[in-house]
């Protein structure tokens, strides 16, 4: 067991590693791809995918498995929001404690220490690590059900790379954040074992 979490640390690292070397390649990309109505689209992805918009349907769902009687998405749904809440407390810390400049702030240096000014408040993205701690609780407890709705903390990450918010290491990091909160969550929350499809 304990060489399988070896394992996971040291790639977690390796890709962070690789991800703050990608920062400017993919910063150039986003940047020489942008159009209008994508533009608009990802605009509308980072709005809807903030925390408030992950809660409000963590509630809504929460209330629906409680209307339903039912126990166990009851639990699941209340670790999601258990998830997110934590994720977005852990990157809020960092990312004030950090200081990193986001992609579309001039500035001559991007780190810049403690900051509270949001427009230094890059590193790790609150967006990707809400939504990746709340979708990630739900591939926990379901894999069948919660895999497929992985690609949506995917498309909240990338909306915040190509509306110039966040570098690409900004989101894997939160990423990494999100699953560890979703796992924390999931393991102390027992959702494995109120899973019957694990």
């Amino acid at each position: 067991m304990l060489g399988w979490w070896c394992l996971a640390f040291f790639a977690a690292a390796l890709l962070l590693v690789a991800s703050f070397y990608l920062d400017q390649t993919v910063r150039v990309w986003m940047m020489s791809h942008q159009n209008a109505g994508l533009r608009n689209f990802m605009d509308a992805v980072s709005r809807v995918g903030d925390w408030p918009g992950h809660v409000a349907l963590g509630l809504v769902l929460l209330a629906l498995a409680w209307w339903r009687k039912s126990q166990r998405w009851t639990r699941i749904f209340a670790a999601m929001i258990l998830a997110c809440a934590l994720a977005g407390i852990a990157t809020r810390v960092v990312k004030i404690s950090a200081g990193r400049a986001r992609p579309n702030v001039q500035s001559e240096r991007a780190w810049q220490g403690p900051r509270l000014n949001p427009r230094y408040n890059a590193f790790p993205s609150g967006h990707t690590a809400a939504s990746t701690a709340f979708f990630a609780t739900l591939a926990f407890a379901s894999w069948r059900i919660g895999a497929g709705f992985l690609a949506i903390p995917l498309l909240v990450a990338f909306s915040r790379m190509y509306v110039a918010a966040h570098y690409l290491s900004d989101v894997v990091a939160a990423a990494l954040i999100g699953v560890v909160a979703a796992y924390v969550v999931a393991r102390r929350m027992e959702l494995w074992a109120a899973s019957p499809d694990r």
